[in-house]
């Protein structure tokens, strides 16, 4: 048993999978119903309005919707959308048992410790029938996934099968007496149902208190367990139904049994703490599971997929019987699997998949093994099957000679008996050479006769991985081994715990070694390059031509390059097993050994790949014939030093302005900053521009957002003194008086500095200023009207000298000499096809000179 998720809880009385989400629902005993996503291994929600212990729960096939019923005798209806309960079915007089939805109809089925079993319509919010019949305690009862029956197990020791095709007809079939006339008059429906459902079958053969009963998916067979310890299996036809055979080996009360969705298997689980695996042909168990403190309270099934769940004393688990992955190789263009005990082969070019041969699976104890590990020798055609089984005493490898390919037009029809071997893993070492890893920790070196010819004694490991010739990577649970298998020692070794699966790149030079949540990358020496985390499982793993690893999780394709980049490039239904990869396509097999082939998108991890090579060609046919668009393209250029590159992908104008900026682009700059028409873009503007000499641009950032002083000073020092002069005015009209006498001093204009002064009335500073300046005139009159203020006018400093700024050489009007701003391979070319010309390799100079551009003579 593979377990994939477990919760910590009260005690599980019910559990329900949906059909398409990877979601879980477990009804608990303290009145709280969780809702899992066992995928993530997180809980999504939690509903708590029962009384008391919920042990009955059911999704609904295709509505938002699930039911759950609880010793507060009531049932429930839920909208997992809205998170909430839509409304409570009130009929019941005791613990409600079991509940569950009808895959057409809308029904609910219930069972009740009142001896009833009731259908409600979910849909009007009534009770459409009430069976009677049982004389004790109904513990279970559930609709037939295609017939109008209804199974129901109670404590009175019997299984009954009632017919509803009544009900059905009369309630949900169309017609003059169906489900309208019903929901007209609601009155007429009748107490006990009769006419409506009729007890087909009473099976009796319990000793004891029947605790379940399931219907087959397809066949006419029953299962049933109870407190008598026995699981029993049934036959029905139109006419009768019979006991077929008992299951015996628990050593307790069973609590639930259910048929497999797929296979011929019966899962049951006890509160003697196991879960059994029966074979419905053979009738005995061929697994058990046993938990040390938990008793098992009920067991459910994936609709669909290969994926169990068992609720227990302190929570759940949720499982599987065996691994889905198949065995598989590739050599070349050319993929073998092992599917239906059959090996095929694939040809990834033309599309063709054959049957090489079918493998004839020895022994008894062994009849339900699956290949876990396929192993192909190209020079002696030739392939090593290992077992999956976890059991060392009982683990084997095999060797097949395979049939020539010729004679594989009817592979299935040949069989080819293997030689087996005892051991863990089985790997190629030579031309006709295999090494086995045995129980005792050796490597067992055989010959194509299945011979032994040499034993070397190895570091302690769990698994072995090929490596070449001659050489084998040594699994620990903390580390990976490189082992010489001649010289008989170790190479190298890296760190990484709990590897699962090797992926050599074709030219034997980078390894990805594969765990749970993890993978590293690794050059031949076993040096980790790089590490990545996932929050899913990592599934498998393929190198595509460029030196790309491809791999998958549960439900992503992502890539990694060697330098640990890594991004997602599709999302997935379901798991894959990646098998090659080639340009845009994904070759793999799905969980049933379907060969498969995805379409991907591989131009982002090329374009990294290209930007790291520095193939600066291919980046530039990709910037400009892809569509290389989102966030994580624009931050990965942006990280990695190519901001003017980010330029072309980016729509928001908010990181189109940052990224100009950044990369010293003033122009797409400026047009962001346009659009944006926000204070702040305009300052940053302004700085950027003046640090490389555009005083134009600084100018109109400065008048976006009236700095009025800072632009008087930029008038000062490109010598406009006519619109100096106009700042002047301006602020005279915006009666800023300090902004008026700065403008005043720039223009060195006296008389206006003086008329300034008197106007705030500062007459003393006025007639200073006049007399200092030689404005008699002006000096005189603002002297009448002190004199009769003051005793004594303040006295002129001899050696005063007027104030003015050096008349401007040349007036500014181009920007001045540009700093130097250097042009990569990428804006060289795009400038160069703006203007039509042939771009620069290295770097443009906008200026001349170094740095500044010389000085001017």
């Amino acid at each position: 048993m593979l377990t994939k998720f477990e919760t910590k809880s009260h005690r599980v009385k019910g559990l329900a999978f949906h059909s398409i989400r990877p979601w879980v629902l477990a009804s608990l005993h303290n009145g709280v119903i969780q809702l899992w996503d066992y995928r993530m291994c997180t809980l999504i929600e939690r509903y708590d309005e029962h009384d008391g212990p919920v042990r009955g729960i059911d999704f609904h096939p295709n509505q938002p919707l699930f039911v759950s019923g609880g010793d507060d005798y009531k049932v429930k209806v839920w909208n997992y959308k809205q998170k909430r309960c839509l409304f409570t079915l009130l009929g019941h007089l005791d613990y409600i048992r079991t509940t569950f939805f009808h895959k057409e109809y809308p029904w609910i089925l219930s069972s009740s410790d009142d001896q009833t079993i009731r259908i409600w319509n979910w849909q009007s919010r009534t009770c459409v029938s009430v069976f009677t019949g049982h004389n004790h305690y109904v513990m279970c009862a559930q609709f037939h996934p295609t017939e109008d029956l209804v199974a129901s197990a109670s404590l009175d020791q019997t299984v009954r099968v009632w017919d509803i095709s009544g009900l059905r007809k009369k309630t949900v079939a169309p017609g003059a007496h169906g489900l309208e006339e019903r929901l007209r008059n609601p009155a007429s429906t009748e107490l006990f149902g009769t006419g409506d459902t009729v007890v087909k079958h009473v099976l009796e053969g319990h000793d004891r208190g029947v605790n379940w009963v399931s219907f087959h998916p397809v066949l006419p067979l029953l299962v049933s367990c109870a407190d008598d310890r026995q699981i029993k299996l049934w036959r029905m036809n139109d006419a009768k139904a019979w006991e077929v055979d008992t299951c015996r080996g628990h050593f307790n009360n069973v609590s639930c049994a259910i048929f497999h969705p797929r296979q011929d298997l019966i899962l049951s689980d006890s509160e003697d703490r196991t879960i059994k695996v029966w074979d419905m042909a053979r009738r005995s168990a061929i697994q058990s599971f046993r938990r040390e403190s938990d008793r098992f309270w009920t067991i459910a099934a994936h609709p669909t997929l290969n994926v169990f769940a068992a609720g227990h004393d302190s929570g759940m688990l949720v499982f599987k019987l065996e691994r889905e992955r198949p065995a598989y190789t590739t050599h070349q263009n050319t993929l073998y699997y092992v599917k239906d005990r059959f090996l095929r082969r694939y040809e990834f070019g033309t599309s063709k998949d054959l049957t090489v041969m079918a493998i004839r699976r020895n022994g008894s104890s062994q009849h339900r093994s699956t290949p876990h590990i396929l192993a192909y020798n190209p020079a002696e055609n030739a392939i090593l099957l290992c077992s999956n089984t976890t059991n060392t005493d009982t683990a084997y490898c095999e060797l097949f000679p395979l049939p020539k390919p010729s004679d594989s037009s009817t592979g299935s029809d040949l069989v080819v008996e293997g030689k087996r071997t005892s051991g863990l893993t089985a790997v190629w070492v030579a031309r006709n050479r295999f090494a086995v890893l045995d129980k005792n920790n050796q490597l067992v070196i055989k010959n194509l006769r299945n011979e032994v010819t040499r034993k070397v004694p190895a570091p302690s490991c769990r698994a072995i991985f090929y490596a070449g010739t001659g050489f084998v990577l040594l699994r620990d649970n903390d580390s990976v081994t490189m082992f010489d298998i001649q010289q008989k020692r170790a190479m190298n070794k890296v760190s990484i715990a709990k590897v699962k699966y090797v992926v050599w790149s074709p030219d034997m030079s980078h390894v990805a070694l594969l765990g749970r949540n993890m993978l590293s990358i690794c050059n031949r020496k076993l040096q980790c390059l790089c590490t990545v985390h996932e929050n899913m499982r990592v599934k498998s793993g393929g190198w595509d031509e460029s030196g790309v690893l491809v791999y998958t999780t549960s439900n992503h394709i992502k890539y990694a390059l060697i330098n640990g980049d890594h991004g997602t490039i599709r999302t997935l239904d379901v798991p894959i097993y990646i098998t090659h990869v080639r340009g845009g396509k994904v070759f793999c097999l799905d969980r049933e050994a379907k060969t498969r082939v995805l379409a991907v998108d591989p131009t982002e991890y090329k374009f990294k790949l290209a930007l790291i090579n520095r193939k600066y060609d291919e980046v530039l046919h990709m910037v400009r014939n892809s569509r290389l668009v989102g966030q994580s393209i624009i931050a990965y250029l942006q990280k990695k030093g190519y901001p003017e590159v980010a330029l072309h992908f980016v729509k928001d104008e908010r990181t189109k302005f940052g990224l100009a900026l950044e990369c010293g682009n003033i122009d797409v700059a400026l047009e962001s900053a346009k659009a944006l028409d926000n204070s702040d873009c305009w300052n940053k503007l302004a700085s950027a521009a003046l640090n490389q000499g555009n005083h134009q641009i600084v100018e109109m950032a400065y008048q976006r957002t009236k700095n009025f002083e800072k632009l008087s000073f930029l008038y000062l020092i490109t010598g406009n003194m006519e619109k100096l002069a106009k700042m002047t005015k301006i602020a005279e009209i915006r009666k800023d008086v300090g902004s008026q006498y700065h403008n005043a001093l720039y223009l060195g204009d006296v008389g206006e500095r003086v008329k300034i002064l008197k106007a705030v009335g500062q007459e003393t500073l006025a007639y200073l200023t006049a007399a200092t300046h030689g404005l008699k005139e002006e000096a005189e009159s603002i002297a009448e009207s002190l004199s009769s203020r003051m005793d004594k006018l303040p006295e002129v400093h001899p050696n005063a000298k007027l104030l003015q700024p050096p008349p401007p050489i040349q007036r500014m009007e181009s920007n001045w000499p540009l700093l130097t701003v250097a042009k990569g391979f990428f804006e060289g070319h795009m400038t160069a096809k703006a203007g039509g010309m042939a771009a620069e390799l290295d770097v443009e100079v906008m200026g001349g000179g170094e740095g500044w551009g010389d000085d001017a003579e």
